[in-house]
């Protein structure tokens, strides 16, 4: 088994269960068996880059959501990092659960409301 497999596997499995989808449901949207799904997630079975493209789709991530903090080899002070945001975080799921259960309206209005915190607090994060 092959870390980088195995950590591609953690993001599904945490991305999935963050949006409230059983193995079954992602398997159906993907159009794999559950099994699939579950070694997937476990990281016995590599994901072809058609299939995690999909799955990035599905889960409404960017692809690059999977390799977010991986350590490359030969480069152990440098870490891949598309976005800057931990979605690990337990307030970062929080919110994404809140958000997800907002009617349409709302999140138009709140995905407003943090892009304009965005930009009065510069695009540094400080």
């Amino acid at each position: 088994m092959n870390g980088i497999d195995s950590s591609v596997g953690q993001r599904i499995r945490q991305r999935r269960k963050l949006l409230g989808l059983s193995q079954t449901e992602l398997a159906v949207r993907i159009g794999v068996k559950f099994q699939q799904v579950q070694k997937y997630e476990t990281g016995v079975n590599r994901v072809a880059a058609s299939r995690l493209w999909k799955i990035a789709e599905t889960l409404k991530v960017p692809i690059t959501y999977f390799f977010e903090d991986l350590e490359l080899p030969g480069f152990e002070d440098d870490k891949v990092q598309a976005s800057g945001d931990d979605p690990s975080l337990p307030e970062t799921s929080e919110m994404i659960k809140i958000f997800n259960r907002l009617p349409p309206a709302q999140k138009m209005a709140m995905s407003s409301f943090l892009q304009s915190l965005d930009t009065v607090g510069g695009s540094d994060g400080n």
